[in-house]
């Protein structure tokens, strides 16, 4: 009877143990998480190889949640979306950026969360709509997208290095270097005749610049001349018109003498016609003029 009573006691335990230990997970579960947690969607536009269901959700470094679900985006096919479960007082801000992060070498990822600014509102969900955290690419896929564009520019890089130094590039290129070579000979032989024609012309230079002092001097000279000419013809000047004054007096005398003589000739002319044999004989009286009396 009393090995009966114990299986009993034991079996009720045992069952009554399980019963709350389901009702336990069960409030787990449902109800009981979801009043310490908020529900965040992220949308990555990359592969989140590496991260499960249930990896850990961190803020700088703590954790603050999991991953709910992880499944392709049914508007865009191209994108994942993460279902995240965040501790309430998690500061989940509008600037809040979510990044996957892997742990060491081991391959296993989680989700970074950073905000840039302490200052900014917190994130809520807009018309009944659950809020979603913008995703910022890993460092991985960075780095990835990087070592890509440069495969790709090295790739340009190496196929127009080839096309550059073809045979006919080449070719064309050291003929280049003989012409160069050419030339740079030929600017020397001119330096050379440079070099000559500008000492000749310092030569001439100092040629000029003593004909030029030469006929300074011959200038001074000239104009000394033109002075004592000046000062020689003035005094020749004044004795010419003395001279000169003398000269028209006595032409001026000889002119009134030239006009009496003549008056008197055409008076002894005008005598012969009126009585030519006077000149011998003297008979005739001169008439006596106007106003002289008979």
């Amino acid at each position: 009877m009393e090995s009966k009573i114990n299986y009993t006691i034991v079996g009720l335990f045992v069952v009554l143990l399980t019963t709350g230990l389901l009702s336990f997970a069960y409030w787990l579960a449902s109800d009981g998480g979801k009043e310490n947690y908020a529900e965040y969607h992220v949308y990555m536009q990359e592969s989140v190889a590496g991260l499960s269901a249930d990896a850990a959700v961190k803020y700088l470094g703590v954790d603050v949640g999991t991953v709910k679900k992880m499944l392709l985006d049914p508007n865009n096919p191209e994108r994942v979306k993460l279902v995240l479960r965040i501790k309430q007082e998690t500061p989940v801000t509008t600037d809040t950026r979510a990044t996957i992060r892997f742990y060491g070498v081991t391959g296993l990822g989680y989700i970074e969360l950073k905000g840039d600014s302490k200052a900014a509102p917190r994130l809520k969900a807009e018309k009944g709509k659950i809020p979603v955290i913008p995703s910022v690419a890993s460092t991985m896929t960075r780095l990835d997208e990087g070592l890509s564009n440069l495969a790709d520019k090295s790739v340009k890089m190496l196929e127009r290095i080839n096309l550059l130094l073809s045979d006919e590039n080449l070719q064309v290129f050291s003929e280049f270097l003989h012409e160069s070579r050419k030339t740079v000979m030929r600017l020397r032989q001119q330096t050379q005749n440079l070099h000559v024609l500008i000492e000749r012309g310092m030569l001439m230079e100092d040629k000029v610049i003593a004909a030029f002092s030469e006929v300074e001097t011959s200038a001074n000279s000239v104009e000394r001349m033109a002075d004592e000419l000046r000062i020689t013809y003035a005094g020749l000047g004044k004795e010419v018109r003395q001279q000169m004054q003398g000269s028209f007096e006595g032409l001026k005398q000889l002119l009134t003498e030239l006009a009496v003589l003549g008056r008197d000739m055409q008076r002894s002319v005008r005598e012969f016609n009126a009585a030519p044999a006077d000149i011998l004989f003297k008979r005739s009286t001169p008439r006596p003029g106007p106003g002289e009396k008979r």
